[in-house]
């Protein structure tokens, strides 16, 4: 029996093929998972897959990118999964063709015909017996692989896939639907948001067992939740706390997640609940939060999360006095955390304590000097590089990334050269670097990889109002979210259009890009009737949350 578990990244499929593979073996079945802990049981198959996932690899033509991912599915098939067929009662697979069909199709806009043809030629007639596709709002997704990350202090590189932006991940969710709609005898749609782990892995373990005896499965079909509209901010502000209250006893890193970036004595109730349990991410949640309540928790969490307390030092909170205390209480005992938290920071006080940390933290302190284009700056990164051996340490990846990170938004004949050289090593790092740039060099290197790393590129749009830079965003905007992110707050007619083109397509993107104008009267009626016409659109209701939050006459601070 071969049992296929698909889904976007992040939607638990890896987690839950897991956890089904050791209750079926439990069950007195004999198991075999070709991707166990998240790892492909085919070392050629693993290469394949981290080539793929490689940022180096940019230039990846869409059909080359068909072609591996093929091969990394062939080489899993003919190696692994057909041998274990022949000597197990269960064959597991997170991930199959799929994978390669839908991004292909749906993902990078492929016909259909032409990459079928491939993957028939390496499914030779294999077909799963039943595929469990885990069906996630991508925002919720995204949401758990970034708390993810950040509890286990992940710092990889970005991956190639995910230079696309997160538009990807919904055109990837709605072709899996398309293909499990097509056949319905062989998909099972097993929505994973609001369900206990244990009670979605029991009903999954229960739904192969069915398959196996000969029954139809219990799960055909995901939740259907009834169309309420909503008709005010308060109410939506309603909404999404209620959703996080429900997440609070099966998945607090969710919703502590989610409380980023929001004020109010209700979110505070809830920070209260959950810092115990995720005092990193309530602390990461406070990014750039400057009202008493914040301050009171990082003074709360700075000894069980220094690292997060202090990178939540950004925006209006990185030179305030109390961000100075905190500095100074951590600079010896987190000098890479405090040296970060140094980032964009060009006075007195910021060099000297970039000058004592300089010893025990050289490389945050270079990467601290990000958009400063300064003498001073320019020693520090010289005596830095020399340390690792000069020109020749641009071979070295983590150098290059780290020089680009400081190099953004400067614009020098200096910072040229070394994107050059850095080119080779960390091309996604460099063109993030041009950061607020007009000048003609990054207008050539955005237009040269637009349409292989969109998500970079456009990112480093923001705030530009300039002809170059709405030309970018209207030939992404329908197949790349963040082109809304890159004009934040911008009050201008091309932005207002812009707006009004892409957003039923990135409804909680065109609310988060209003910035503080979503407290107009425009602003409020876009909300709303984005509101009514996406009632089911959960990161939608957590900007409006925020707008409600902002549009309280009395700001109500204080911890609970």
């Amino acid at each position: 029996m071969f049992i296929v578990f698909e889904g976007i990244d992040g939607s638990g499929k890896t987690t839950l093929s897991n956890r089904v593979a050791r209750e079926l073996r439990r069950a007195g079945l004999t198991v075999r998972h070709v991707r166990e802990d998240g790892r492909l049981a085919s070392p050629v198959s693993e290469g394949l897959r981290r080539f793929t996932r490689d940022p180096l690899h940019l230039a990846l033509t869409p059909v080359a990118e068909l072609l591996l991912y093929a091969a990394r599915e062939a080489q899993l098939l003919e190696e692994v999964t057909r041998p274990a067929l022949a000597e197990h009662d269960v064959v597991i697979a997170d991930r199959f063709l799929y994978t390669a069909e839908v991004l292909a199709r749906f993902g990078r806009g492929l016909p259909e015909a032409a990459v079928r043809s491939v993957l028939d030629t390496c499914q030779r007639g294999l077909q799963p017996d039943r595929v469990f596709l885990i069906d996630v709002d991508p925002a919720i997704a995204r949401a758990r692989r970034r708390a993810s990350k950040l509890l286990a202090r992940d710092r990889s590189t970005p991956s190639r896939k995910g230079l696309t932006g997160a538009g990807l991940q919904a055109r990837l969710r709605a072709g899996y639907r398309a293909l499990a709609a097509a056949s319905p005898e062989r998909w099972s749609i097993i929505e994973n948001t609001d369900v206990p782990l244990d009670e979605q892995v029991t009903r999954l373990v229960e739904d192969v067992l069915r398959v196996r005896r000969g029954e139809a499965p219990l799960h055909t079909a995901g939740l259907t939740r009834p169309i309420v509209p909503v008709r005010s901010l308060p109410e939506a502000r309603g909404r999404f706390l209620s959703r996080l209250d429900g997440w609070t006893v099966d998945e607090p890193g969710l919703a502590a997640w989610f409380l980023a970036g929001m004020e109010g004595q209700d979110v505070e109730a809830r920070r209260a609940l959950l810092a115990k349990r995720c005092p990193e991410l309530i602390a990461h949640g406070l990014a750039g939060l400057t009202h008493p309540a914040a301050w009171e928790w990082r003074h709360r969490l700075e000894a069980a999360a220094p690292e997060q307390v202090l990178a939540s030092l950004t925006d209006d909170a990185s030179d305030a006095p109390e961000a100075w205390n905190l500095r100074e209480r951590w600079e010896t005992r987190a000098p890479e955390a405090v040296a970060a938290s140094l980032t964009g920071l060009d006075s007195e006080r910021a060099w000297l304590m970039r000058d004592r940390l300089s010893r025990f933290a050289p490389e945050p302190v270079v990467v601290s000097l990000s958009g400063l284009d300064s003498a001073r700056a320019w020693d520090e990164r010289w005596r830095w590089l020399s340390s690792r051996g000069g020109d020749e340490a641009f071979a070295d990846e983590g150098v290059a990334r780290a020089l680009c990170r400081s190099l953004r938004g400067v614009d020098s004949e200096r910072a040229w050269e070394w994107r050059e050289r850095a080119m080779a090593v960390a091309p996604d790092a460099v063109l993030r670097s041009l950061e607020g740039l007009d000048s003609p060099r990054a207008w050539v290197l955005r237009e040269q990889h637009a349409a292989r790393a969109p998500k970079a590129v456009i990112g480093s749009l923001t705030g530009l109002d300039v002809p170059a830079a709405w030309k970018l965003r209207e030939t992404f905007g329908v197949t790349c979210e963040e082109v809304l992110d890159s004009l934040t707050g911008m009050d201008v007619p091309a932005a207002w259009k812009l707006r009004t083109v892409l957003a039923d397509t990135w409804p909680s993107a065109t609310v988060k890009s209003l910035g503080l104008l979503a407290t107009t009267a425009r602003g409020q009626a876009l909300t709303l009737e984005l509101l009514e016409r996406h009632p089911h659109d959960f990161a939608l209701l957590r900007q409006a949350a925020r707008t409600a939050s902002q549009m309280e006459e009395e700001p109500r601070h204080g911890v609970a």
